[in-house]
């Protein structure tokens, strides 16, 4: 009996997550019938609340990254951290101290890592809000609403570098990037010392950044969490086991001790400044862009005010888009859109309220910011005449409401956007909410799109998390096909992970204000990952994944399907590999799809083999090298896809980023724009892009960066960004900028027309508190 290669894909991948569940049953219960000593571990896995005390002071400490001042002994030491990484609920293999006390206004922490070896300490980053997982850092996470859901992170290295961010509802984040949403900013202060013993640090938080004014019996819930660089080691103060880390909040332990403080009511008014000229080139002409060189002279406001504890209001008026900041560029080698990251602050304030995933990790979501004010298909900015948002929570309750306003730019007419969002907070992270959008515009054709949809998250046991959620959506000229449900579960322990979701999206179904990869689909995915940890020298893990998506479209005619076999490493140095054993494909194209400039590749369906080595080089040395090779067939040809990553850091001033991908296509019978047949059928062409970035720091206040960026499938290959930044106060910056190319890239899976700017800038920005 014969069997089609999609059939013989799902029993291929069916065998293999099946032989990973039995494989995993028996180390499991293996574990069952572990040794005494790694049952005396367990049982300290299971350790009660702790909880920490801070104490009152009258007079603020020195705050000079040591702690000399005798006032920080009027705190006792929390100490006791337990390993995260490498070896779950193990002693920590350096000591660690934090005190922590409190005046009216403020919250100090008085912090001390030992270290047996200060010589190794890695501390190479001085500019703020930037991932500082390749130093040795240490994390305040603090969750002073106490809900046990979300958190403040606040973040230094050993040179007193500072990185901020927000933990909404346990979300985890890249492991490459740093815990929580880095787009968050609060006024905090910050310094640190290298000494012969480790490194020290002391921190002052005001408890307005906090936006907490409650001050009887006050009681947070907090964490800490120190990282060691030379030794991949990742300690916690609470909630140490490997399913949870910093993020789950759930498992921080508890302060005691604030009372009779000040008000803390938050209050900021941010005005901010443009002068500089922009250049179009004469093709741009009839886009709504001006062709020629132009004044750019501009400013605008936001406001950012406590209504009470954990609500806060933000006002913005000509909206400031982030000038200093551009897209990196991507290639697609798919037919389905690119999503890239939202840089504006107002929009990144407390983003996670408005979070509405459709479907775990396909990456789609029901509300998406960087659809407003910014065209989607030219990337070109659309003018925010105006927004105001609330957002918060009031008792079990979290809560986010916006309005924004824009005008009429070019092909963009003026359009109104508003978002409601609201969760009920249940047990241990669990959540039941609604959300709804309503997008009005002047556009004839298209005046108004509404969204609206519930979800749910549901935690149980700790390790088992489901998801589901029903939303919908209204079009002019559509009635039906305009629904998309789903639902899906997520089991995670030490030793293994099971994610499955099941979604269908209606051909009509059509978020104009979210992120929607796919239409028409019936969606359904498995991935299995046994992570055993053998005592095999230098190894800390490996990693066995299979996974299997399988899309056909409402009327059951398969669209895409992808199996795929992973053997991954990791070694306790930071460095690994991770190897795709084969990757299968099959894709339909139900419309031609363009990967190369006037390359299409032809109306059909194609099926393909994959595969890949990747190697990561250890991550506690000065230069960092991975390599990425990729290759088999690709449609109805071959491609080969080779990448090539590299950091140098020279010091704590200067380091050097540097990613390469090389493509080279070797494709069958290709056609043009029209559907034509191209002369000779075939194509055999290579695309080459990446970015080379360049950092220097004069301090941690002042730093100069640079991002030269190719793509050879673009008509004008090369753009570059160069950016000096002064932080002269806090939260306020003084910037001089100079783009060539694209700021905001398209988000459509074609190749439309990009107008490339040279623009220079110079941008001012003040943080005053009335």
């Amino acid at each position: 009996m014969s069997v089609s290669l999609p059939e013989r894909s799902q029993i291929s991948a069916c065998v293999f997550v099946l032989g990973l569940l039995c494989h995993s049953s028996l180390l499991l219960n293996a574990q069952s019938q572990a040794s005494p000593q790694t049952k005396e571990r367990q049982i300290r896995v299971q350790e009660p609340l702790r909880t920490a005390s801070a104490s009152r002071i009258d007079l603020a400490p020195k705050l000079d990254g040591t702690l000399d001042d005798p006032i920080w002994q009027q705190a006792s030491a929390i100490d006791n951290f337990l390993q995260r990484e490498p070896f779950e609920g193990q002693p920590s293999t350096e000591k660690t101290e934090v005190r922590i006390l409190y005046s009216k206004h403020e919250v100090y922490f008085g912090i001390t890592c030992f270290d047996s070896d200060p010589k190794r300490i890695v501390a190479t980053e001085l500019r703020r809000d930037v991932s500082q997982e390749l130093d040795d850092y240490f994390e305040i996470i603090i969750d002073s609403a106490h809900d046990r859901r979300n958190a403040y992170v606040f973040q230094i290295n050993p040179l007193g570098t500072q990185r901020d961010a927000l933990i909404t509802e346990e979300q985890r984040t890249d492991s490459g990037t740093g815990d929580g949403d880095p787009g968050w900013d609060g006024v905090w202060t910050s310094e640190a010392r290298i000494t012969k013993q480790g490194w020290t640090a002391t921190v002052a938080i005001p408890f307005s950044t906090l936006n907490f004014m409650q001050s009887r019996d006050v009681i947070w819930g907090i964490n800490f969490k120190r990282f060691i660089r030379r030794k991949n080691e990742e300690d916690l103060w609470s909630g140490w086991r490997r399913v949870y880390g910093a993020s789950r909040i759930s498992q921080a332990g508890e302060l005691h001790g604030i009372s009779e403080i000040g008000s803390g009511r938050l209050f900021i008014v941010k005005p901010y400044g443009l002068v500089g000229f922009s250049h179009f080139p004469l093709s741009a002409g009839g886009t709504g862009l001006t062709p020629g060189t132009s004044a750019l002279y501009t400013g605008g406001v936001d406001v950012k005010l406590g209504l009470r504890s954990n609500l806060v209001a933000n006002l913005t008026a000509n909206t400031d888009f982030a000038d200093a900041d551009v897209d990196t560029q991507q290639f697609n080698l798919t037919p389905y859109k690119l999503f890239f990251p939202e840089k504006r602050q107002f929009f990144l304030e407390n983003a996670g309220v408005f979070n509405f995933p459709l479907g775990g990790d396909s990456g789609d979501l029901l509300f998406f910011s960087r659809q407003i004010g910014i065209d989607p298909i030219t990337g070109e900015e659309v003018p925010i005449n105006g927004g105001a948002k609330v957002t918060g929570s009031i008792g079990n309750f979290e809560l986010g409401v916006m309005d924004v306003d824009t005008r009429s730019s070019g092909p963009n007419p003026y359009a109104n956007y508003a978002v409601a969002r609201l969760k009920r907070s249940l047990w241990g992270g669990s959540y039941i909410g609604v959300m709804g959008i309503d997008k009005r515009s002047g556009n004839p054709f298209d005046s108004f799109n509404q969204t609206s949809g519930a979800d749910t998250r549901l935690v149980f046991y700790k390790n088992l998390v489901v998801n589901g959620y029903a939303t919908q959506t209204r079009t002019p000229g559509f009635s039906s096909g305009q629904t998309n449900v789903g639902a899906g579960f997520n089991y995670q322990t030490n030793w293994l992970e099971v994610f499955a979701q099941h979604r269908k999206v209606g051909p009509n179904f059509n978020p104009e204000v979210g992120f929607l990869e796919r239409t028409d689909c019936i969606c359904n995915y498995l991935d299995v990952t046994f992570k055993p940890r053998p005592k095999l020298r230098g190894v800390r893990e490996l990693n066995f994944e299979g996974f299997i998506f399988h899309a056909p479209d409402t009327h059951h005619v398969l669209q895409t399907q992808e199996w795929q076999n992973t053997f991954r490493i990791e070694f306790n140095n930071g460095s690994y590999s991770d190897d795709d054993i084969v990757d299968v494909f099959t894709q339909r194209l139900i419309t031609p799809f363009n990967i190369y400039k006037n390359i299409f590749i032809p109306v059909g369906e194609y099926h393909w083999t994959r595969h890949q080595l990747t190697y990561g080089s250890p991550q506690d040395r000065r230069l960092m090298v991975s390599f990425f090779e990729r290759f088999g067939t690709y449609y109805n040809g071959h491609l080969n896809e080779a990448r090539v990553r590299a950091t140098y850091r020279a010091n704590e001033r200067l380091s050097f980023n540097f990613a390469e991908q090389w493509n080279r296509f070797r494709l069958g019978m290709v056609t043009g724009p029209a559907g034509a047949v191209l002369p000779g059928t075939a194509a055999d062409f290579s695309v080459v892009f990446g970015s080379f970035q360049t950092n220097y720091s004069f301090s941690r206040f002042l730093t100069l960066s640079t991002l030269l960026q190719m793509d050879t499938a673009n008509n004008q290959a090369a753009s570059a960004n160069i950016r000096l930044r002064w932080n002269y106060r806090p939260d306020s910056d003084l910037y001089v900028i100079y783009t060539a190319g694209q700021r905001f890239a398209s988000l459509v899976a074609a190749n439309p027309p990009q107008f490339y700017e040279n623009r220079f800038a110079i941008k001012f920005t003040y943080s005053w508190r009335p």
